[in-house]
């Protein structure tokens, strides 16, 4: 698995064995990066189930002011850890070691909030729906954000309310990604 554009280009990245962390594949991300491109520059974003980092390590090689990473296992934390130290950015990115189904307290602190998520949640599993509330009550999405999540078409993608609203969808083989808009004025948080 190689950083696909940008600065990086060509890197090599430390990956998860097994089958339990899924990296998004280089034409879904290729893909990806080349429809929402323009939000990229000077970005903050949150990648979500972060798995071996790949999509956050990307956006920074295309000019990300910074990312967070979020995920619960520590093999792909030990990975996502590598990853940031081949690339050199540490100063650039953030490792957070949570269970992103039980709340997203943890980027409280993160006072600037977040132009950009990437969420790739474990296939046929119904996280989607509690991790877009969790990300909702956290507060910490900015006015507009985009929210991206891949997803298979068997997985069980939740209905979209407000302040969400599905801006587009591709699919890519088996592989779907959902694109949303984050609007604050259409919030219900109070």
């Amino acid at each position: 698995m190689r950083i696909i554009g940008g600065r990086f280009k060509g890197k090599k990245l430390y990956s998860v064995s097994g089958l339990e962390t899924r990296p998004t594949k280089g034409k879904v991300r290729e893909a990806v990066f080349n429809i929402y491109g323009q939000y990229i520059p000077e970005a903050r974003v949150l990648d979500l189930f972060a798995g071996t980092g790949a999509f956050g390590l990307e956006a920074l090689s295309r000019g990300a002011k910074s990312v967070v990473f979020i995920e619960s296992d520590d093999r792909a934390i030990t990975a996502i850890q590598k990853n940031i130290r081949i690339c050199g950015m540490q100063n650039w990115a953030r490792c957070i070691k949570w269970d992103i189904c039980q709340d997203l307290t943890c980027i409280r602190s993160f006072r600037n909030g977040f132009d950009l998520v990437f969420m790739d949640p474990p296939y046929y599993e119904d996280f989607i729906a509690v991790t877009l509330k969790n990300l909702e009550n956290s507060m910490n999405l900015q006015d507009k954000a985009v929210v991206i999540i891949e997803h298979t078409t068997q997985t069980p993608f939740p209905d979209i309310h407000p302040p969400f609203v599905i801006a587009d969808r591709r699919n890519y083989g088996k592989s779907v990604v959902t694109f949303l808009d984050f609007m604050i004025g259409n919030s219900t948080v109070s």
